[in-house]
Protein backbone atom coordinates (compact mmCIF):
# COMPACT_ATOMS: atom_id res chain seq x y z
CA UNK A 1 0.00 0.00 0.00
CA UNK A 2 1.40 3.40 -1.03
CA UNK A 3 0.59 6.62 0.82
CA UNK A 4 -1.96 8.42 -1.44
CA UNK A 5 -0.49 11.83 -0.68
CA UNK A 6 2.96 10.68 -1.86
CA UNK A 7 1.79 8.95 -5.06
CA UNK A 8 3.58 10.40 -8.03
CA UNK A 9 6.74 11.09 -6.00
CA UNK A 10 9.00 9.74 -8.72
CA UNK A 11 7.43 11.81 -11.48
CA UNK A 12 7.45 15.06 -9.50
CA UNK A 13 10.95 14.83 -8.10
CA UNK A 14 13.09 15.94 -11.10
CA UNK A 15 10.94 18.98 -11.86
CA UNK A 16 10.78 20.09 -8.23
CA UNK A 17 14.51 19.59 -7.82
CA UNK A 18 15.09 21.94 -10.75
CA UNK A 19 12.79 24.52 -9.23
CA UNK A 20 14.62 24.22 -5.94
CA UNK A 21 17.95 24.95 -7.61
CA UNK A 22 16.53 27.98 -9.41
CA UNK A 23 15.05 29.33 -6.20
CA UNK A 24 18.18 29.06 -4.07
CA UNK A 25 19.82 32.41 -5.00
CA UNK A 26 16.63 34.30 -4.28
CA UNK A 27 16.10 32.47 -1.02
CA UNK A 28 19.61 33.30 0.09
CA UNK A 29 18.99 37.03 -0.49
CA UNK A 30 15.67 36.93 1.34
CA UNK A 31 16.83 34.85 4.30
CA UNK A 32 18.23 37.62 6.49
CA UNK A 33 15.42 40.08 5.82
CA UNK A 34 12.69 37.55 6.48
CA UNK A 35 14.13 36.01 9.61
CA UNK A 36 12.87 38.47 12.33
CA UNK A 37 9.30 38.49 11.05
CA UNK A 38 9.29 34.72 10.64
CA UNK A 39 10.46 34.17 14.19
CA UNK A 40 7.71 36.44 15.55
CA UNK A 41 5.09 34.81 13.37
CA UNK A 42 6.14 31.29 14.29
CA UNK A 43 5.87 32.08 17.99
CA UNK A 44 2.41 33.61 17.58
CA UNK A 45 1.14 30.71 15.49
CA UNK A 46 2.38 27.81 17.64
CA UNK A 47 -0.94 27.19 19.44
CA UNK A 48 -2.98 27.30 16.23
CA UNK A 49 -0.57 25.10 14.29
CA UNK A 50 -0.36 22.54 17.08
CA UNK A 51 -4.13 22.48 17.42
CA UNK A 52 -4.83 22.20 13.70
CA UNK A 53 -2.21 19.63 12.84
CA UNK A 54 -2.44 17.50 15.97
CA UNK A 55 0.86 15.93 15.03
CA UNK A 56 2.46 16.25 18.44
CA UNK A 57 0.25 13.36 19.51
CA UNK A 58 -0.59 11.37 16.38
CA UNK A 59 -3.96 9.69 16.44
CA UNK A 60 -4.07 7.45 13.37
CA UNK A 61 -7.54 6.13 12.65
CA UNK A 62 -6.57 3.18 10.54
CA UNK A 63 -3.81 1.62 8.44
CA UNK A 64 -3.84 4.33 5.77
CA UNK A 65 -4.05 7.19 8.26
CA UNK A 66 -1.26 5.70 10.34
CA UNK A 67 0.90 5.28 7.26
CA UNK A 68 0.38 8.94 6.41
CA UNK A 69 1.15 10.00 10.00
CA UNK A 70 4.35 8.02 10.20
CA UNK A 71 5.45 9.15 6.76
CA UNK A 72 4.76 12.78 7.58
CA UNK A 73 6.60 12.51 10.87
CA UNK A 74 9.58 11.13 9.03
CA UNK A 75 9.59 13.04 5.74
CA UNK A 76 6.82 15.61 5.51
CA UNK A 77 8.17 17.73 8.35
CA UNK A 78 11.77 17.76 7.23
CA UNK A 79 11.73 21.22 5.64
CA UNK A 80 12.26 23.01 8.94
CA UNK A 81 15.79 24.29 8.71
CA UNK A 82 14.99 28.01 8.64
CA UNK A 83 12.76 28.08 11.68
CA UNK A 84 14.88 25.59 13.59
CA UNK A 85 17.84 27.88 13.10
CA UNK A 86 15.99 31.12 13.80
CA UNK A 87 13.72 30.22 16.67
CA UNK A 88 15.57 27.26 18.12
CA UNK A 89 14.25 23.71 17.74
CA UNK A 90 13.41 23.31 21.42
CA UNK A 91 10.42 25.61 21.81
CA UNK A 92 7.53 24.92 24.16
CA UNK A 93 6.17 22.12 21.98
CA UNK A 94 9.43 20.67 20.73
CA UNK A 95 11.11 20.24 17.40
CA UNK A 96 7.94 19.05 15.71
CA UNK A 97 6.41 22.53 15.82
CA UNK A 98 9.42 24.20 14.22
CA UNK A 99 9.54 21.63 11.45
CA UNK A 100 5.82 21.89 10.79
CA UNK A 101 5.89 25.67 10.66
CA UNK A 102 8.67 25.57 8.11
CA UNK A 103 6.82 23.06 5.96
CA UNK A 104 3.67 25.21 6.08
CA UNK A 105 5.57 28.36 5.14
CA UNK A 106 7.04 26.67 2.08
CA UNK A 107 3.71 25.15 1.06
CA UNK A 108 2.21 28.64 0.81
CA UNK A 109 4.51 29.35 -2.12
CA UNK A 110 2.56 26.81 -4.14
CA UNK A 111 4.16 23.60 -3.01
CA UNK A 112 7.20 23.95 -5.28
CA UNK A 113 9.36 26.46 -3.44
CA UNK A 114 11.53 23.93 -1.65
CA UNK A 115 14.88 25.66 -1.99
CA UNK A 116 17.32 25.87 0.90
CA UNK A 117 19.65 28.79 1.45
CA UNK A 118 23.27 27.82 1.98
CA UNK A 119 23.22 29.04 5.57
CA UNK A 120 20.12 26.92 6.38
CA UNK A 121 18.17 29.98 7.52
CA UNK A 122 16.52 30.79 4.22
CA UNK A 123 12.80 31.05 3.69
CA UNK A 124 10.45 32.19 0.96
CA UNK A 125 9.08 35.71 0.74
CA UNK A 126 5.61 34.29 1.17
CA UNK A 127 6.65 33.09 4.58
CA UNK A 128 7.84 36.45 5.84
CA UNK A 129 4.50 37.36 7.38
CA UNK A 130 4.22 34.02 9.13
CA UNK A 131 2.99 30.53 8.32
CA UNK A 132 -0.67 29.63 7.97
CA UNK A 133 -2.28 26.41 9.17
CA UNK A 134 -0.93 23.24 7.59
CA UNK A 135 -2.69 21.98 4.45
CA UNK A 136 -4.60 18.74 4.65
CA UNK A 137 -2.15 16.92 2.36
CA UNK A 138 1.54 16.47 3.08
CA UNK A 139 3.92 18.70 1.12
CA UNK A 140 5.47 17.07 -1.91
CA UNK A 141 9.10 16.55 -0.99
CA UNK A 142 12.18 16.42 -3.11
CA UNK A 143 15.86 15.94 -2.42
CA UNK A 144 17.17 19.47 -2.03
CA UNK A 145 20.13 20.58 -4.06
CA UNK A 146 20.46 17.22 -5.77
CA UNK A 147 23.69 17.17 -7.66
CA UNK A 148 24.91 13.61 -7.52
CA UNK A 149 23.87 10.53 -9.40
CA UNK A 150 21.21 8.45 -7.72
CA UNK A 151 20.25 4.82 -8.08
CA UNK A 152 17.27 4.69 -10.43
CA UNK A 153 14.71 1.92 -10.51
CA UNK A 154 11.59 1.45 -12.56
CA UNK A 155 8.40 -0.08 -11.24
CA UNK A 156 9.08 -3.70 -10.39
CA UNK A 157 12.80 -2.92 -10.63
CA UNK A 158 15.74 -4.65 -9.05
CA UNK A 159 15.62 -6.23 -5.63
CA UNK A 160 16.95 -4.11 -2.82
CA UNK A 161 19.92 -6.42 -2.46
CA UNK A 162 21.07 -5.45 -5.95
CA UNK A 163 21.21 -1.83 -4.84
CA UNK A 164 22.64 -2.21 -1.33
CA UNK A 165 25.04 -5.14 -1.59
CA UNK A 166 27.72 -3.33 -3.63
CA UNK A 167 27.65 -0.36 -1.26
CA UNK A 168 27.88 -2.51 1.85
CA UNK A 169 30.87 -4.38 0.42
CA UNK A 170 32.89 -1.16 0.47
CA UNK A 171 36.17 -1.79 2.38
CA UNK A 172 35.59 1.52 4.18
CA UNK A 173 33.05 -0.33 6.35
CA UNK A 174 35.78 -2.30 8.08
CA UNK A 175 35.98 -5.91 9.09
CA UNK A 176 32.47 -6.56 10.43
CA UNK A 177 29.19 -5.03 9.41
CA UNK A 178 25.49 -5.76 9.38
CA UNK A 179 22.39 -4.21 7.84
CA UNK A 180 18.61 -4.49 8.00
CA UNK A 181 15.84 -2.68 6.09
CA UNK A 182 12.21 -3.12 7.16
CA UNK A 183 8.94 -1.82 5.73
CA UNK A 184 7.48 -0.03 8.76
CA UNK A 185 3.84 -0.47 7.71
CA UNK A 186 3.99 -4.23 7.21
CA UNK A 187 6.99 -5.21 9.31
CA UNK A 188 8.34 -7.14 6.34
CA UNK A 189 12.12 -7.37 6.21
CA UNK A 190 13.20 -6.17 2.80
CA UNK A 191 16.92 -6.65 3.29
CA UNK A 192 19.14 -8.40 5.79
CA UNK A 193 22.87 -8.91 6.14
CA UNK A 194 24.17 -10.58 9.33
CA UNK A 195 21.02 -9.34 11.02
CA UNK A 196 21.63 -11.09 14.34
CA UNK A 197 25.29 -10.17 14.76
CA UNK A 198 25.70 -8.03 17.86
CA UNK A 199 28.06 -5.13 17.19
CA UNK A 200 29.07 -1.98 19.06
CA UNK A 201 26.24 0.48 18.40
CA UNK A 202 27.89 3.71 19.63
CA UNK A 203 25.28 6.49 19.88
CA UNK A 204 22.51 4.54 18.16
CA UNK A 205 22.14 3.10 21.68
CA UNK A 206 20.18 6.29 22.37
CA UNK A 207 17.29 4.93 20.30
CA UNK A 208 16.93 2.11 22.82
CA UNK A 209 17.28 4.54 25.73
CA UNK A 210 14.54 6.73 24.26
CA UNK A 211 12.12 3.84 23.79
CA UNK A 212 12.77 2.56 27.31
CA UNK A 213 12.35 5.97 28.97
CA UNK A 214 9.17 6.87 27.09
CA UNK A 215 7.60 3.49 27.79
CA UNK A 216 8.46 3.68 31.49
CA UNK A 217 7.68 7.34 32.17
CA UNK A 218 5.37 8.47 29.37
CA UNK A 219 5.83 11.38 26.94
CA UNK A 220 4.23 13.95 29.25
CA UNK A 221 6.45 13.22 32.26
CA UNK A 222 8.45 16.17 33.58
CA UNK A 223 11.54 16.25 35.77
CA UNK A 224 11.29 18.66 38.68
CA UNK A 225 13.96 20.60 40.57
CA UNK A 226 12.73 21.77 43.99
CA UNK A 227 13.69 24.05 46.85
CA UNK A 228 12.65 23.20 50.40
CA UNK A 229 13.04 24.91 53.76
CA UNK A 230 13.96 22.73 56.72
CA UNK A 231 12.20 23.26 60.09
CA UNK A 232 15.41 24.79 61.39
CA UNK A 233 14.96 28.40 60.36
CA UNK A 234 17.07 29.44 57.41
CA UNK A 235 18.21 25.99 56.27
CA UNK A 236 17.47 25.96 52.53
CA UNK A 237 17.93 22.84 50.35
CA UNK A 238 18.16 22.78 46.56
CA UNK A 239 16.92 19.30 45.57
CA UNK A 240 18.04 17.86 42.25
CA UNK A 241 15.37 16.06 40.24
CA UNK A 242 17.70 14.71 37.58
CA UNK A 243 16.69 17.29 34.97
CA UNK A 244 19.53 17.34 32.39
CA UNK A 245 18.02 20.37 30.65
CA UNK A 246 18.10 22.66 33.70
CA UNK A 247 19.77 25.92 32.75
CA UNK A 248 21.34 28.82 34.61
CA UNK A 249 20.42 31.13 31.75
CA UNK A 250 17.13 32.82 30.92
CA UNK A 251 14.31 30.38 30.18
CA UNK A 252 14.46 30.97 26.42
CA UNK A 253 13.11 27.69 25.06
CA UNK A 254 10.87 26.36 27.79
CA UNK A 255 13.66 24.72 29.80
CA UNK A 256 13.59 24.96 33.57
CA UNK A 257 15.77 27.82 34.77
CA UNK A 258 17.68 28.25 38.01
CA UNK A 259 17.01 31.97 37.67
CA UNK A 260 13.26 31.37 37.66
CA UNK A 261 13.62 29.04 40.62
CA UNK A 262 15.64 31.64 42.52
CA UNK A 263 13.05 34.34 41.78
CA UNK A 264 10.26 32.24 43.28
CA UNK A 265 12.41 31.11 46.21
CA UNK A 266 13.45 34.65 47.10
CA UNK A 267 9.83 35.79 47.05
CA UNK A 268 8.82 32.93 49.35
CA UNK A 269 11.69 33.65 51.76
CA UNK A 270 10.84 37.34 51.96
CA UNK A 271 7.24 36.47 52.82
CA UNK A 272 8.65 34.55 55.77
CA UNK A 273 10.88 37.42 56.75
CA UNK A 274 14.08 35.51 55.94
CA UNK A 275 16.94 37.49 54.45
CA UNK A 276 19.73 35.05 55.17
CA UNK A 277 19.86 31.27 54.65
CA UNK A 278 22.19 28.33 55.02
CA UNK A 279 22.30 26.80 51.54
CA UNK A 280 22.74 23.11 50.82
CA UNK A 281 22.02 20.81 47.88
CA UNK A 282 20.60 17.29 47.62
CA UNK A 283 21.68 14.86 44.89
CA UNK A 284 20.39 11.69 46.53
CA UNK A 285 18.02 10.82 43.67
CA UNK A 286 20.89 9.06 41.89
CA UNK A 287 23.19 6.38 43.26
CA UNK A 288 26.60 4.92 42.48
CA UNK A 289 29.61 6.59 40.86
CA UNK A 290 28.97 9.68 38.78
CA UNK A 291 31.94 9.17 36.46
CA UNK A 292 31.38 7.10 33.32
CA UNK A 293 33.81 4.20 32.75
CA UNK A 294 35.45 6.21 29.95
CA UNK A 295 36.68 8.60 32.67
CA UNK A 296 36.83 12.37 32.49
CA UNK A 297 35.67 13.23 28.98
CA UNK A 298 34.33 16.34 27.26
CA UNK A 299 31.51 14.29 25.76
CA UNK A 300 29.84 13.74 29.15
CA UNK A 301 29.71 15.51 32.50
CA UNK A 302 29.76 13.55 35.76
CA UNK A 303 26.24 12.14 36.04
CA UNK A 304 24.44 13.75 38.97
CA UNK A 305 20.85 14.59 39.86
CA UNK A 306 21.67 18.31 39.93
CA UNK A 307 23.47 20.21 37.20
CA UNK A 308 22.91 23.33 35.13
CA UNK A 309 23.67 23.62 31.41
CA UNK A 310 25.12 20.11 31.52
CA UNK A 311 27.99 21.51 33.60
CA UNK A 312 29.50 23.13 30.51
CA UNK A 313 32.07 25.78 31.29
CA UNK A 314 31.75 27.48 27.89
CA UNK A 315 28.72 28.83 26.04
CA UNK A 316 28.09 25.71 23.96
CA UNK A 317 24.74 23.97 23.91
CA UNK A 318 25.75 20.66 22.38
CA UNK A 319 28.76 18.57 21.47
CA UNK A 320 32.01 18.14 23.40
CA UNK A 321 32.89 20.85 25.92
CA UNK A 322 34.94 21.27 29.10
CA UNK A 323 32.85 20.41 32.16
CA UNK A 324 32.68 21.26 35.84
CA UNK A 325 34.34 18.63 38.01
CA UNK A 326 31.44 18.90 40.51
CA UNK A 327 28.30 19.85 38.54
CA UNK A 328 25.98 19.87 41.57
CA UNK A 329 28.16 22.23 43.59
CA UNK A 330 28.53 24.53 40.58
CA UNK A 331 24.75 24.64 40.07
CA UNK A 332 24.18 25.35 43.77
CA UNK A 333 26.69 28.21 43.68
CA UNK A 334 24.91 29.73 40.69
CA UNK A 335 21.58 29.39 42.51
CA UNK A 336 23.09 31.13 45.53
CA UNK A 337 24.29 34.02 43.36
CA UNK A 338 20.78 34.45 41.95
CA UNK A 339 19.36 34.56 45.48
CA UNK A 340 21.92 37.17 46.45
CA UNK A 341 20.76 39.25 43.49
CA UNK A 342 17.40 39.40 45.27
CA UNK A 343 19.01 40.51 48.51
CA UNK A 344 19.03 37.04 50.13
CA UNK A 345 22.38 36.31 51.77
CA UNK A 346 23.59 32.70 51.57
CA UNK A 347 26.40 30.57 52.87
CA UNK A 348 28.64 28.60 50.54
CA UNK A 349 26.54 25.59 49.50
CA UNK A 350 27.29 22.14 50.89
CA UNK A 351 25.84 18.70 50.15
CA UNK A 352 23.02 17.51 52.43
CA UNK A 353 19.94 15.34 52.08
CA UNK A 354 16.59 17.03 52.61
CA UNK A 355 14.48 15.57 55.40
CA UNK A 356 10.87 14.55 55.12
CA UNK A 357 9.94 17.53 57.26
CA UNK A 358 11.25 20.11 54.82
CA UNK A 359 8.61 22.51 53.52
CA UNK A 360 8.39 23.01 49.75
CA UNK A 361 9.02 26.59 48.69
CA UNK A 362 9.38 26.55 44.90
CA UNK A 363 9.98 24.29 41.93
CA UNK A 364 10.65 24.30 38.20
CA UNK A 365 10.02 21.46 35.77
CA UNK A 366 11.55 20.33 32.52
CA UNK A 367 9.63 20.29 29.25
CA UNK A 368 7.67 17.08 28.60
CA UNK A 369 9.82 14.00 28.20
CA UNK A 370 8.83 13.90 24.52
CA UNK A 371 10.74 17.14 23.95
CA UNK A 372 13.69 16.01 26.05
CA UNK A 373 13.95 12.78 24.04
CA UNK A 374 13.87 14.72 20.79
CA UNK A 375 16.73 16.93 21.93
CA UNK A 376 18.73 13.89 23.01
CA UNK A 377 18.35 12.20 19.63
CA UNK A 378 18.80 15.26 17.43
CA UNK A 379 21.96 16.46 19.18
CA UNK A 380 23.16 13.00 20.27
CA UNK A 381 23.20 14.40 23.80
CA UNK A 382 25.08 12.03 26.10
CA UNK A 383 24.15 13.89 29.29
CA UNK A 384 20.44 13.55 28.58
CA UNK A 385 20.89 9.90 27.62
CA UNK A 386 22.56 8.97 30.91
CA UNK A 387 19.96 10.93 32.87
CA UNK A 388 17.12 9.12 31.09
CA UNK A 389 18.71 5.74 31.79
CA UNK A 390 18.75 6.57 35.51
CA UNK A 391 15.23 7.97 35.40
CA UNK A 392 14.05 4.74 33.77
CA UNK A 393 15.69 2.74 36.54
CA UNK A 394 14.16 4.90 39.28
CA UNK A 395 10.70 4.68 37.70
CA UNK A 396 10.83 0.88 37.51
CA UNK A 397 12.24 0.17 40.96
CA UNK A 398 15.87 -0.23 39.92
CA UNK A 399 19.03 1.31 41.28
CA UNK A 400 19.63 4.64 39.46
CA UNK A 401 23.29 4.18 38.56
CA UNK A 402 25.06 3.13 35.36
CA UNK A 403 24.44 -0.58 35.83
CA UNK A 404 20.88 -0.10 37.08
CA UNK A 405 20.01 2.15 34.17
CA UNK A 406 21.37 -0.40 31.70
CA UNK A 407 19.34 -3.19 33.32
CA UNK A 408 16.21 -1.04 33.26
CA UNK A 409 16.60 -0.32 29.54
CA UNK A 410 16.94 -4.02 28.73
CA UNK A 411 13.95 -4.88 30.94
CA UNK A 412 11.69 -2.31 29.27
CA UNK A 413 12.63 -3.52 25.79
CA UNK A 414 12.04 -7.12 26.82
CA UNK A 415 8.60 -6.16 28.13
CA UNK A 416 7.80 -4.71 24.70
CA UNK A 417 8.70 -8.04 23.10
CA UNK A 418 11.68 -6.70 21.17
CA UNK A 419 14.46 -9.04 19.93
CA UNK A 420 17.24 -8.82 22.53
CA UNK A 421 19.37 -11.78 21.48
CA UNK A 422 23.00 -10.72 21.75
CA UNK A 423 22.16 -7.28 23.14
CA UNK A 424 24.19 -5.90 26.03
CA UNK A 425 23.65 -2.55 27.72
CA UNK A 426 26.20 -0.87 29.96
CA UNK A 427 25.03 2.74 29.75
CA UNK A 428 22.37 4.90 28.13
CA UNK A 429 24.54 6.95 25.78
CA UNK A 430 26.52 4.36 23.83
CA UNK A 431 29.87 5.74 24.96
CA UNK A 432 30.67 2.37 26.53
CA UNK A 433 32.34 0.15 23.96
CA UNK A 434 30.98 -2.94 25.73
CA UNK A 435 27.45 -2.08 24.57
CA UNK A 436 26.22 -4.52 21.91
CA UNK A 437 23.12 -4.30 19.72
CA UNK A 438 21.97 -5.94 16.51
CA UNK A 439 20.69 -4.24 13.38
CA UNK A 440 17.58 -6.36 13.86
CA UNK A 441 16.93 -4.76 17.27
CA UNK A 442 17.54 -1.22 16.00
CA UNK A 443 14.99 -1.56 13.21
CA UNK A 444 12.56 -3.24 15.60
CA UNK A 445 12.87 -0.23 17.93
CA UNK A 446 12.06 2.15 15.08
CA UNK A 447 9.10 0.10 13.96
CA UNK A 448 7.82 -0.02 17.55
CA UNK A 449 8.02 3.77 17.67
CA UNK A 450 5.78 3.95 14.58
CA UNK A 451 3.28 1.38 15.86
CA UNK A 452 -0.17 2.96 16.33
CA UNK A 453 -0.46 0.90 19.50
CA UNK A 454 2.40 2.94 21.02
CA UNK A 455 1.79 6.63 20.28
CA UNK A 456 3.86 7.47 23.38
CA UNK A 457 6.96 6.38 21.44
CA UNK A 458 6.46 8.70 18.47
CA UNK A 459 9.13 11.20 19.64
CA UNK A 460 11.71 8.54 18.78
CA UNK A 461 10.87 9.14 15.12
CA UNK A 462 10.34 12.89 15.27
CA UNK A 463 13.57 13.40 17.18
CA UNK A 464 15.80 11.72 14.61
CA UNK A 465 18.13 14.21 12.91
CA UNK A 466 16.95 15.31 9.47
CA UNK A 467 19.46 14.75 6.66
CA UNK A 468 20.99 18.05 5.61
CA UNK A 469 18.98 20.05 8.14
CA UNK A 470 19.22 19.31 11.85
CA UNK A 471 21.43 17.99 14.60
CA UNK A 472 24.20 15.56 13.77
CA UNK A 473 23.05 15.36 10.13
CA UNK A 474 23.13 19.11 9.49
CA UNK A 475 26.33 18.91 7.45
CA UNK A 476 25.62 15.56 5.83
CA UNK A 477 23.55 14.79 2.71
CA UNK A 478 23.84 18.41 1.59
CA UNK A 479 24.62 17.55 -2.05
CA UNK A 480 22.45 14.53 -2.80
CA UNK A 481 18.79 13.64 -3.10
CA UNK A 482 18.36 12.36 0.45
CA UNK A 483 18.37 15.76 2.17
CA UNK A 484 15.07 16.05 4.03
CA UNK A 485 14.15 12.47 3.12
CA UNK A 486 16.40 10.47 5.44
CA UNK A 487 16.13 10.84 9.22
CA UNK A 488 18.70 8.93 11.21
CA UNK A 489 20.62 8.57 14.43
CA UNK A 490 24.36 8.55 13.97
CA UNK A 491 26.92 6.65 15.99
CA UNK A 492 30.69 7.04 15.98
CA UNK A 493 33.49 5.69 18.14
CA UNK A 494 37.04 4.85 17.16
CA UNK A 495 36.68 1.99 14.67
CA UNK A 496 32.86 2.09 14.85
CA UNK A 497 30.38 3.77 12.49
CA UNK A 498 26.63 3.25 12.66
CA UNK A 499 23.50 4.80 11.16
CA UNK A 500 19.91 3.87 11.99
CA UNK A 501 16.72 5.65 11.05
CA UNK A 502 13.97 6.01 8.49
CA UNK A 503 13.64 6.92 4.83
CA UNK A 504 10.78 7.31 2.39
CA UNK A 505 11.54 5.48 -0.84
CA UNK A 506 10.51 6.43 -4.38
CA UNK A 507 7.22 4.56 -4.03
CA UNK A 508 6.24 6.38 -0.85
CA UNK A 509 7.01 3.50 1.50
CA UNK A 510 8.35 4.41 4.94
CA UNK A 511 11.36 2.20 5.64
CA UNK A 512 13.37 1.64 8.80
CA UNK A 513 17.04 0.82 8.36
CA UNK A 514 20.11 0.07 10.46
CA UNK A 515 23.65 -0.05 9.11
CA UNK A 516 26.44 -1.04 11.52
CA UNK A 517 30.18 -1.26 10.91
CA UNK A 518 33.13 -2.26 13.11
CA UNK A 519 36.84 -2.23 12.42
CA UNK A 520 36.69 0.93 10.35
CA UNK A 521 39.99 2.76 9.93
CA UNK A 522 38.83 5.94 8.18
CA UNK A 523 35.78 7.34 9.99
CA UNK A 524 35.05 9.91 7.28
CA UNK A 525 35.13 7.31 4.51
CA UNK A 526 32.92 4.95 6.53
CA UNK A 527 30.46 7.75 7.25
CA UNK A 528 30.30 8.69 3.57
CA UNK A 529 29.62 5.06 2.60
CA UNK A 530 26.78 4.80 5.11
CA UNK A 531 25.32 8.07 3.82
CA UNK A 532 25.49 6.84 0.22
CA UNK A 533 23.75 3.64 1.28
CA UNK A 534 20.90 5.54 2.95
CA UNK A 535 20.65 7.81 -0.10
CA UNK A 536 20.39 4.80 -2.39
CA UNK A 537 17.65 3.40 -0.17
CA UNK A 538 15.61 6.59 -0.45
CA UNK A 539 16.12 6.71 -4.22
CA UNK A 540 15.08 3.11 -4.75
CA UNK A 541 11.66 1.81 -5.73
CA UNK A 542 12.58 -1.68 -4.61
CA UNK A 543 10.14 -2.36 -1.81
Amino acid sequence: MVVPELRGWRAARPRLTGLARAAKPRLARLAQAARPGLVRAVRSMRPQVARLTGATRPRPAGPTAWRFTAGAATAGLALAAGVVTAAGPWDSTGQRTAERDRAVALERAGGTDHGRASDTSGTSDAAADGPRPAPSAAPVLVGLGSGGSLVKSAAGGPALATVLDPLLRDPALGTRHSAVVVDIATGRRLYGRDVGEALTPASTTKIATAVAALSALGPDHRLTTRVALEPTAGNLVLIGGGDPTLTAHADAHGWASLRTLADATAAALKKRGLGKVTLSYDTSLYAGPDLHPIGVNENLAPVTALMADEARTDDSGSGPAPREADPAAAAARAFGRFLQGHGIRTTDPRPAKATGRAQALASVSSPPLSDVVERMLTNSDNDIAEALARQTAAATGGRPDFAGGARAIAARLKALGLPLDGAEFHDGSGLNRDDKLTADLLTALLREAADPAHPELRPVLTGLPVAGFTGTLTDRYTSDGAAGIVRAKTGTLTGVNTLAGTAVDQDGHLLAFAFMAEGTTDPQAAQSTLDRTATALSACGCS
